[in-house]
């Protein structure tokens, strides 16, 4: 049961799933939703942006990625097909040594197989001379099975992980223009399995957690996000995690995906504001991010550890993306007021302005 605070507007409650995110006439539907998409097909949009339809492949990025929590470190494994080129992408954060090891192979769009729908053991796979990343999907039965492999200038890792549903997903189809879908589902696990890096390896435990993120859309040519989440598996809650975003939404309230993964039921978030310490982009070290809202459900610190920037200024694209990684402070409420404080949450972020 939800606790109706009148801040939460109700096109954030799940309904029923449609069968496809984009209708016979073309058209996307917006909301949330309580179960995956059987079909999401993202390509059937009528006019999602200015271009001809027959472009509309060239506009439309797909990702798959997954923040994996554990003792030593904090892994990021992604495929992404952008349109005009595919990516693998590893990335793992040494707590203990609070260095970023960073992977990141191109390859042709069309040889980057982005999952169908995320159901029936549906493969996302992407393979290049060094790397591969393979996404076995069954979220229909609480299931993924992740595995890769990537060598490059900082070494090599290999990873397998079996990942078990443990909250309820994040559904949401946010309207960044009139027909203009970005679709995300979030969901949280427990893991099993190792990463080994650079001959060290690395296994999960009963306090590991991770949380996938699978989103498409069509973002707009001049776009700008900010990012964070978080996780861990606690004494009083079980497995938790905060989502907290602000992105090119046109209506905030009635469209975010910020939000409390909990055990027993998510507890909704409203929209967010992020302000950062310093500001600027090229800060080394240690930096502050405070994230918050109009009405006092989310008051968080991310503080920053390390950062990893991934910046492409070449002819038209300009791409200025920023990883980051560090832990929580602070607390966000639940809807009938219940304060969670996330002091020591792994925390992880993104700062992502691209034009293309």
């Amino acid at each position: 049961m939800h606790h109706d605070n009148g801040i939460i507007s109700e096109t954030r409650r799940a309904v029923e799933t449609p069968k496809r995110i984009i209708d016979a006439e073309g058209k996307a539907v917006f909301g949330t939703f309580q179960s995956e998409f059987e079909e999401l097909n993202l390509l059937d949009a009528a006019h999602p942006t200015s271009l001809p339809d027959w472009l509309n492949k060239e506009r439309l990025t797909l990702w798959e990625a997954t923040e994996i929590n554990l003792k030593e470190g904090v892994l990021l494994a992604v495929i992404c097909d952008m349109g005009l080129f595919g990516k693998t992408l590893n990335v793992f954060w040494d707590r203990r040594t609070n260095r970023i090891y960073y992977f990141d192979t191109n390859l042709p769009s069309e040889e980057t197989c982005i999952a169908p729908n995320l159901i029936g053991n549906c493969i996302a796979h992407a393979r290049t001379e060094n790397s591969e990343v393979q996404y076995v999907n069954a979220f229909d039965h609480g299931r993924v099975s992740l595995s890769g492999q990537h060598e490059g200038t900082d070494g090599s890792m290999a990873y397998r992980f079996q990942l078990n549903k443990v909250c309820q997903p994040s559904i949401v189809s946010i309207p960044f223009g009139d027909n203009r879908p970005l679709y995300t589902e979030k969901q949280m696990f427990t893991v099993t399995g190792e990463l080994t890096l650079n001959g060290e390896t690395f296994t999960a435990d009963e306090s590991c957690t991770a949380i996938i993120d699978d989103h498409r859309g069509y973002y707009p040519r001049k776009m700008h996000y900010d990012w964070v989440t978080g996780m861990a598996n606690t004494a009083q809650y079980g497995c938790l995690g905060v989502n907290l975003t602000r992105n090119q939404s046109i209506d905030q309230v009635r469209y975010n995906e910020n939000l409390i993964f909990m055990e027993q039921e998510n507890s909704l978030l409203p929209p967010v504001y992020f302000k950062r310490n310093p500001e600027s982009k090229d800060f080394h070290g240690q930096g502050r991010w405070h994230i918050r809202d109009d009405h006092h459900m989310v008051n968080v610190n991310f503080h920053v550890q390390n950062q990893l920037p991934m910046i492409i200024h070449a002819g038209a694209v300009n791409v200025d993306y920023y990883i980051q990684f560090g832990e929580l402070s602070g607390y966000v409420r639940m809807e009938d007021g219940t304060r969670i404080i996330l002091d020591g949450m792994m925390g992880m972020g993104e700062d992502k302005s691209m034009l293309l």
